[in-house]
């Protein structure tokens, strides 16, 4: 056995939607709810619950503006959230040579 130690995985990160709305801003950049929500796949509803998490947690930041009368939010990763996700692959990483050993 590894030190991996489970339960030092970012439970906030560990969520399906919140891992995918990371994964999505770390290979797109900036990106508007609209985008997000298709990329990811989620509810209007859902995805707001989920991003409002991290953005609490200072993983996502978001610039609100106007376009021709219309509100746009535009989502992105912040260094703290890009550290978060590195830190939280690397984690996921350390499994993968557990899984080649016969229990």
């Amino acid at each position: 056995m590894n030190d991996f130690d489970y339960q030092q995985i970012d439970d906030l990160i560990h969520s399906r939607i919140r891992l995918a709305v990371m994964a999505a801003l770390a290979s797109m950049g900036p990106a508007s709810f609209s985008l997000i929500k298709e990329s990811v796949g989620a509810t209007d509803g859902n995805l707001s619950v989920h991003i409002r998490k991290l953005e609490d947690a200072g993983y996502v930041s978001v610039d609100k503006s106007f376009i021709n009368r219309k509100p746009v939010s535009i989502y992105n990763l912040t260094p703290e959230g890009k550290a978060a996700l590195a830190t939280y692959v690397q984690y996921l990483e350390n499994l993968l040579p557990m899984s080649d050993k016969k229990v």
